[in-house]
């Protein structure tokens, strides 16, 4: 996927206010209409700068691209950061492109159309109105669903100055992460999010749950799984062994013939929702190496004592 430079595509230099941004649209637009323009790559350019000003006259939109930083090149082989637009605040509550039928690029999509941050909303009339809700992402860790917790997160959201520059404010807050919350879900803080009208009062902040990669465990909706290293022998006679699971090891007994790819089940013991998810092990055969002398020679002797062939469902 290639990056796109909105401000080298707008001629723009990346402190522009918004009244520039406009007024370069307007400019380019005539330029590249396709039907008046006589350039030869005039529909390209002109959807280019369509996908361009979609994102930078939008200050929340703008704020978000300008996070990736300013070092990326036009054309460059891209991919977004992980977690790139954690804790960054949006208005309104679903992805609202002003063009429905506009076809935007790989990198518009990945980033504003699959990345779960939340653009739009309409603000509401009136002398007294209440706040519109904000939304952010944050992440946590999948210990902190097994016990519930209190987290202080740091949020960032989009502001215009009075010389119509996008500004990012900073704020801090503690939040109950409460037991049994999964990826997707969210917390509701009351009155956090943007202020109302005249009297009205404040509307709530709300925060998408994700999980940060864990290095032993998947997450797979109420469940948990682990692919768990065992040894030929361990597979092939049976054992029992320990097994870590995020509430501390347990002790599993591994069948008699087990093969790879096998999974056993703790029931209950996955995510603490309303109704438990279970703990699934996925066994991974791991095959000693054949560094030594003597272990070149068990594996001999198996080839020897052994008529074993794996490929005997595939005729040869």
């Amino acid at each position: 996927m290639e990056y796109k430079d909105y401000y080298k595509i707008m001629a723009l230099a990346r402190d522009a206010s918004q009244d520039e941004v406009k007024r370069a649209y307007r400019k380019l637009a005539r330029k590249f209409h396709p039907d008046v323009s006589k350039e030869p790559d005039a529909e390209t350019k002109f959807k280019e700068l369509g996908e361009a000003y979609e994102v930078l006259k939008d200050p929340e939109k703008r704020a978000a691209y300008d996070q990736l930083g300013a070092n990326w090149k036009a054309g460059q082989e891209f991919r977004p950061p992980p977690n790139w637009d954690e804790g960054f605040e949006f208005k309104g509550g679903g992805f609202t492109n002003d063009d429905a039928g506009a076809a935007y690029s790989d990198f518009f999509e990945q980033l504003f159309g699959q990345a779960g941050v939340h653009f739009g909303g309409k603000h509401q009339q009136g002398f007294h109105s209440r706040g519109q809700d904000s939304h952010a992402k944050i992440h946590i860790d999948l210990e902190d669903s097994f016990h519930g917790t209190t987290r202080n997160i740091n949020l960032s959201a989009p502001n215009m100055d009075t010389q119509g520059h996008v500004q990012v404010k900073h704020r801090s807050l503690n939040i109950k992460i409460p037991k049994g919350i999964k990826p997707g879900q969210h917390v509701r803080l009351t009155g956090q999010g943007n202020p109302g009208a005249g009297k009205g009062q404040a509307g709530d902040l709300i925060l998408e749950i994700a999980f940060h990669p864990h290095p032993f465990y998947r997450v797979v909706e109420n469940d948990i799984m682990l692919d768990l290293p065992v040894t030929p022998w361990e597979a092939a006679l049976g054992a029992k062994i320990k097994v870590p699971t995020p509430e501390g090891s347990v002790d599993l007994k591994i069948p008699p013939n087990s093969r790879q790819g096998s999974k056993l089940r703790l029931k209950g013991r996955g995510l603490p929702t309303k109704v438990p998810g279970d703990f699934f092990v996925v066994l991974q055969i791991a095959l000693p190496s054949a560094d030594t002398e003597k272990a070149k020679a068990v594996y001999q002797d198996m080839q020897a004592q052994l008529a074993f062939n794996p490929r005997h469902l595939l005729g040869v």
